[in-house]
């Protein structure tokens, strides 16, 4: 009878593991569900429920010390720059009053005329030079 007992624990742990996987997107358990299958092979090889633990605990922490790094690696987001943000921290020329009530406002930068907003909400006149802080979308903000 424990031999079926085992059979259903490690069938259960690969779909609640499977499941946890496909929950979460994060590949935290996808060791586990590998570890809980070799621990079903063990079962089916005959091996007592101490071995069988054993090559589960063993088989998750190998397949997660090899296989960790890559999948760090891979699941990295890397912030790449646009050209548009090289623009931050520049000086630009206002050429329309930027008025963020009103919406208006426009400042020549990187010899292109952008729409602007004023970071702080006060009024820029016309020909003032600011500083550009930030990009929204395809306005610049700026004080």
């Amino acid at each position: 009878m424990p031999d079926v007992n085992m059979f259903i624990v490690w069938a259960a742990l690969i779909i609640a593991f499977g499941v946890l996987e496909a929950i979460t997107v994060q590949l935290v358990s996808i060791w586990f569900v590998i570890g809980s299958v070799a621990g079903l092979i063990a079962k089916f090889c005959g091996a007592s429920v101490t071995v069988q633990v054993i090559v589960f605990i063993a088989v998750s922490a190998l397949a997660l010390v090899i296989t960790r790094p890559l999948v760090k690696k891979k699941l990295e987001t890397k912030v790449e720059k646009t050209n548009a943000d090289r623009c931050i921290g520049m000086q630009g020329v206002v050429t329309e009053d930027i008025d963020n009530l009103a919406p208006s406002g426009q400042v020549k930068a990187d010899g292109k005329i952008w729409t602007a907003r004023s970071l702080t909400g006060e009024c820029i006149p016309k020909d003032s030079v600011v500083t550009i802080e930030k990009i929204d979308g395809v306005k610049l903000i700026v004080k």
